[in-house]
């Protein structure tokens, strides 16, 4: 039994190697990001982090949460400093690649009832979807 384990382990390690030397991704970034160009950590007020919480419905209530912030924010702000310069902007990744699109043709019909039958909740046919943009309450109303 073990042997089994250990060859299914080798061979996939053996699959992943063989994805990763095909890889068009670099293993390395191709850049240097120069330490007098890092931001510091940017400092956020309580007013921000109330509008970011409303915005994204986050609750960043203690100081752990609001560092973790902080780290987000001084590792995305690298981004400002790659020369990006002539490099085409992507509106999709695929782009240039020809998309086809398949017949759509009806395998099988009326089945309403069968795939309500997963839903938890249903209003008239309808499967129901729990409340996710319920604003979280102000700063002041805490």
């Amino acid at each position: 039994m073990w042997f089994r384990a250990a060859l299914y382990t080798a061979s996939i390690s053996g699959f992943r190697r063989s994805l990763s030397a095909q890889s068009k991704v670099p293993p390395k970034p191709t850049w240097d990001l120069q330490p007098e160009t890092i931001s510091q950590i940017p400092k956020i007020s309580l007013d921000m982090i109330d509008h970011l919480e409303r915005l994204a419905l986050v609750d960043f209530g203690n100081e752990e949460g609001v560092q973790r912030l902080q780290k987000a924010i001084q590792f995305a702000s690298q981004l400002h400093n790659v020369n990006t310069e002539g490099v085409e902007p992507l509106s999709s990744v695929l782009e240039d690649r020809a998309l086809y699109i398949r017949k759509d043709t009806v395998a099988a019909g009326n089945c309403t009832e069968t795939l309500l039958e997963n839903a938890r909740m249903v209003v008239e046919e309808y499967f129901v979807a729990p409340p996710g943009n319920i604003p979280l309450p102000a700063q002041h109303e805490r």
